[in-house]
């Protein structure tokens, strides 16, 4: 007869032999390129039929659990068994946040969108509620761990490995990309839960610790560097950190960007992206650093025209609309993301055959001047690209004589000896010939004084527009 003392002790020994087991795993892996080698390369075909596969199965889950999509698919006359090959999904109808803000709370407090019991519900997180009321976004366990297996995926994209130092450097609090440090943690790196700390005290954590891998944001990496260099540590020689993580704004999809930050740091950046509506980072670069691999097995992209809502053909400029394949707890059907960009199927060098996504920006940002379409990230790849100034900026949008103008502010740097008109006419001059249209002003601050630092996002677009909104 087993004693419960001799129980316990096989089961403590069977744990140690797992664990065992699982570092073996980590150690072998860490000289593979890929995480998941047969899923990065899988062909196309491959890929695309095990997408149609868990299409049909998540559209019926839906319509079978969802008050709102049987609802919504009845009016539109489709049913799942509608679906034979990947393109019926431009039959059933759009969602988008409306529909998440319309829907919560509805019949219970996860909302009419949800396909599960609260009680099969592990994890939630909400957006930031920038644009309207915040939404909630629910977790099963199956699909928390499927986020979480993506997350290493991404990470190990990047060059993170277990000998790996990491500091997550972002907000922990209902934010998505919080729990993403699980990611890292499960692939075997040292992982350090920073959050959101003062820059100080951050600062003092990267020199203390010497983190080799940090995530935060494009414009906070940038100023955390600098306040670094101001307050003597020098980046490159003082601390250790290698390859920076960037997400939530569109610097790190920009060139002039990402050799700002890295000409601070002497780190390699590379860009995520990711949607409180589906889960963390959605897609991530790779070290080609052209575009975003997009998880193709849990996401199947669309792009459409932003004013029609018709198809668009691969490659074309247009709303990135997704449908989620695996998560259950809350599937999203045709879901409007309101990112204006295009996707890539062309073979990437990497080797990896997921598509890879380029967002221009958000579509309630884009504006028009003078018949041209003009985006933030447009004005921010010319402002971070020149000398003479801090590379800090904010936009005004303003109506004047019934049409849209812009104007831009910027810091000149410590130690520039032109005066402010002559750097105004200069980054004018600049803005008009990259981008087509000149600004119908540039305001010149003293370095440090715009006032759009920030160890978050940082808010540098006010419109002040009443009549020519779009």
């Amino acid at each position: 007869m087993t004693t419960s003392k001799e129980a316990t002790a096989r089961e403590l020994e069977d744990q140690k032999g797992l664990s065992a087991s699982n570092d073996l795993v980590l150690k072998a892996r860490a000289y593979r390129k890929y995480w998941d080698e047969h899923l990065e390369t899988m062909p196309r075909a491959e890929l695309e039929a095990k997408q149609l596969e868990d299409l049909k199965e998540i559209v019926a889950f839906a319509y079978e659990h969802s008050p709102y999509y049987r609802r919504t698919f009845d009016k539109a006359g489709v049913s799942p068994s509608d679906i034979h090959s990947l393109s019926d999904i431009a039959k059933f109808p759009f969602i988008d946040k409306k529909t998440e803000r319309d829907t919560q709370g509805i019949g219970s407090m996860l909302g009419e969108l949800c396909c599960v019991p609260e009680e099969d519900v592990t994890f939630i997180s909400t957006s930031s509620g920038s644009t309207g009321v915040p939404t909630i976004s629910p977790f099963t366990a199956q699909d928390f761990k499927e986020f979480q297996e993506t997350e290493s995926r991404w990470f190990w994209q990047v060059g993170m490995r277990p000998n790996s130092r990491y500091i997550h450097a972002l907000n922990f609090s209902l934010y998505v990309g919080g729990p993403d440090v699980i990611g890292a943690q499960n692939l075997g790196a040292l992982c350090i839960w920073g959050g959101t700390l003062p820059s100080e005290r951050l600062l003092w954590v990267l020199k203390t610790y010497q983190p080799t891998v940090i995530w935060t944001s494009p414009s906070y990496a940038w100023q955390l560097g600098e306040k670094a260099l101001k307050s003597g540590i020098n980046p490159k020689k003082d601390l250790s950190i290698k390859t920076i993580i960037v997400a939530g704004e569109p610097g790190g999809s920009i060139a002039a960007t990402r050799e700002a930050i890295e000409e601070i740091w002497g780190a390699m950046v590379y860009d995520f992206y990711g949607l409180s509506d589906i889960f963390g980072a959605c897609a991530a670069m790779c070290e080609v650093r052209d575009g975003l691999h997009i998880a193709e097995n849990h996401i199947l992209v669309e792009t459409v025209d932003p004013k029609t809502g018709a198809v668009l053909p691969p490659g074309s400029t247009g709303e990135l609309v997704y449908t989620t394949l695996r998560k259950h707890a809350r599937p999203l059907i045709r879901f409007r993301s309101g990112d204006i960009g295009w996707i890539d199927y062309t073979p990437c060098p990497c080797g990896r055959s997921a598509g890879r996504i380029h967002v221009l920006g958000r579509k309630d940002e884009m504006f028009i001047v003078s018949a041209v379409n003009v985006f933030p990230s447009d004005v921010e790849s010319v402002i971070r690209s020149l000398k003479g100034i801090t590379g800090e900026y904010l936009i005004r949008i303003f109506d004047q004589d019934y049409t849209s103008k812009y104007s831009v502010e910027i810091e000149k740097s410590e130690g520039n000896p032109a005066s402010d008109e002559e750097v105004a006419a200069f980054v004018s001059a600049q803005l008009k010939g990259r981008l087509g249209v000149k600004p119908a002003s540039v305001v010149v601050h003293a370095d440090g004084t715009l006032g759009t630092r920030s160890e978050h996002k940082s808010k540098r677009v006010i419109d002040e527009r009443v009549h020519t909104k779009l």
